[in-house]
């Protein structure tokens, strides 16, 4: 069983191939997690992770640099049912198309738009960095048994836009910052977060574990 973490040049890739191993080495079967640019290991691989951090024009950019990997992504995760995981940027992806400084095409996973977030509030500052709490609004087997809500785990956050999803039943939990950000999205075997699992210690590695495990 392997994990194939997927470097376009737009990842967070240290800190998050570090979390993955951490948590694959917990299992009682742990999977290899395995750092690539070949499509030909994310084709063959059982479950893939799609981290990014920087702007979306340059992280899909990136991703279609490394030639047949949107093709892999897209059978092994649509056409053979494996489990993908976005982070960041790489849950933005996902979407229809990003409206960061221009529209560039997404995966269109999601249906829905990337956009800026905009807080009620003057003092709120742009790009939102920082610990929230997530309101679940329907259950994942990602997220199982893993406190949320007002008074649960806090998650880390560092960016400026957030994935409107069209359809609300691809929205699995959101956070607030002046109004409710997009926190966390999932389609079929595909689930997505804003914000940074390897950043977000226990909980991070916690839903991490979930996934891991997690057999769609």
């Amino acid at each position: 069983m392997s994990v194939a973490i997927i470097d376009y040049g737009s990842g967070n890739l240290h800190s998050a191939a570090k979390a993955f191993e951490r948590a694959a080495r917990a299992m009682e079967n742990p999977e290899k997690v395995v750092v690539t640019r070949d499509p030909d290991v994310v084709f063959r691989a059982d479950r893939v992770v799609l981290p990014g951090v920087g702007a979306f024009a340059d992280c899909r950019k990136g991703l279609d640099s490394l030639n047949g990997m949107v093709d892999a992504m897209t059978e092994v995760v649509r056409d053979k049912a494996r489990p993908f995981f976005g982070i960041c940027v790489g849950m933005q992806l996902m979407a229809t198309q990003g409206k960061e400084y221009v529209t560039t095409p997404g995966l269109n996973w999601i249906a829905g738009d990337v956009e800026k977030i905009s807080p009620r509030e003057e003092n709120l500052k742009i790009p939102h960095m920082g610990w929230n709490t997530l309101n679940l609004l329907r259950e994942h087997p990602v997220l199982e048994r893993l406190p949320l809500g007002d008074k649960g785990r806090h998650a880390y956050f560092v960016h400026s836009y957030h994935l409107n999803a069209t359809n609300e039943a691809d929205v699995v939990a959101r956070a607030d910052y002046g109004g409710p950000l997009t926190a966390i999205v999932a389609k079929d075997t595909a689930i997505g977060t804003q914000f940074h699992p390897e950043k977000s210690q226990r909980f991070g590695l916690a839903l991490i574990s979930n996934f891991l495990k997690w057999k769609p």
